[in-house]
């Protein structure tokens, strides 16, 4: 471990020591192909004595979506899941409280939202410090991730924790790279952009392919990528997610101040401990969740309203809110009739493949 924590730090020694021009962009490219993956092999642990999750740490995932509290220690997250589940999560005044992660469940607007309360991160847990590594591999298995933020410490803190994130492989509030990249068997490194790059050319990504022993691969970029997208795309394990900045503990700040923080973008301003805001929170986590509620209606019966099926934004066809009801239910399906903003008429016959909006009423129509 010390070996790869050693090379780490020499390639960001390097790294923060080259100049950034054009010149130097080729030789950049390759310390970061090659930091990229240094970060993996520390990341997983060889499978020698496997030392396993650590306890506390393998929470099963229930409810429609899973939202992580992230943050530095004692800056209030689990005064925050205790004010919105109702959870028990232990709150004192010195550092390192919470050492397991805690989850609570939220019932919002028909949906089931399990809250995770991870442990406080220090600086250095993506390098394995603390219990950085759990924590953060943790958060990789959520769908949208709220970084706690005290608003009396610092914001630098922010940045702290998203070089953490990121270098675990997580992309807050991004999408992902809009670059084709496809291996073959021969024909060598071949490199097409639609647009002029500015920070990628023929040798940085000969340079970067050859460092993962790809020499045979087609490239295509559709907008001007960076080293770091090329590389995300090559390792294939980032993970996209939303992202909320909570600033806790509001109640200690001067009203020009908690002005300048409304004016951030993805910040939510709360005070936990006196309960502000915590209904502004809820609404943006379900922005942020970007889910779609489906009610059911059974024939000749009034829709269920009570207990809606929940569906993430990018699967919601007529298939998947089959599959998300029983598994077997496509085997029997005929039509669906469907009314809301989906459609036209009201109701409409539709197939599977028909794309459901938010609050639409669906009857499913069964073979007999």
């Amino acid at each position: 471990m010390a070996t790869v924590m050693q090379k780490i730090k020499d390639i960001e020694d390097e790294m923060a020591r080259t100049q950034k021009n054009k010149a130097t962009a080729h030789h950049l490219g390759l310390l970061k192909a090659k930091l990229a993956k240094l970060r993996r092999e520390l990341l997983t642990p060889s499978s020698k004595g496997g030392g396993g999750a650590g306890e506390g740490f393998d929470v099963t995932k229930s409810g429609d979506a899973r939202v992580g509290l992230v943050g530095f220690p004692s800056v209030g997250k689990s005064t925050l899941l205790n004010k919105l589940t109702g959870t028990f999560s232990e709150v004192a005044s010195y550092e390192f409280t919470t050492l397991t992660c805690i989850p609570g469940v939220i019932m919002y607007r028909g949906a089931k939202i399990q809250l995770l309360d991870l442990p406080g991160i220090i600086e250095g847990a993506k390098d394995g410090k603390g219990r950085g590594r759990q924590v953060i591999s943790t958060a990789r298995t959520c769908n949208c991730i709220l970084i706690v933020l005290d608003a009396i410490k610092p914001i630098t803190h922010k940045r702290l924790i998203e070089k953490e994130l990121e270098g675990f492989g997580i992309r807050l509030n991004k999408e992902p790279p809009n670059l084709t990249f496809r291996k073959k068997d021969k024909g060598g490194i071949n490199f097409t952009s639609t647009v002029t790059n500015t920070h990628l050319d023929l040798d940085t990504v000969k340079a970067i392919c050859s460092e993962y022993r790809i020499h045979n691969a087609d490239i295509t970029l559709r907008y001007d990528a960076t080293a770091d997208d090329l590389i995300d795309v090559i390792e294939g394990s980032r993970i996209y997610m939303p992202c909320i900045y909570v600033v806790n503990k509001i109640d200690q700040i001067t009203l020009e101040e908690l002005e300048i923080l409304d004016k951030l973008p993805h910040y939510c301003p709360i005070s936990a401990h006196l309960e502000w805001n915590l209904d502004g929170l809820l609404d943006k986590i379900w922005e942020y969740l970007n889910l779609t509620r489906i009610y059911t209606k059974p024939k000749g019966m009034n829709p269920d309203y009570e207990d809606p099926v929940i569906l993430s934004s990018k699967r919601r066809t007529v298939e998947d809110f089959c599959t998300r009801i029983h598994k077997d239910m496509l085997k029997q399906f005929k039509y669906a009739l469907v009314w809301g903003s989906s459609v036209k008429h009201k109701p409409q016959r539709v197939g599977k493949d028909h794309e459901l909006e938010d609050e639409d009423v669906v009857q499913i129509i069964k073979k007999v």
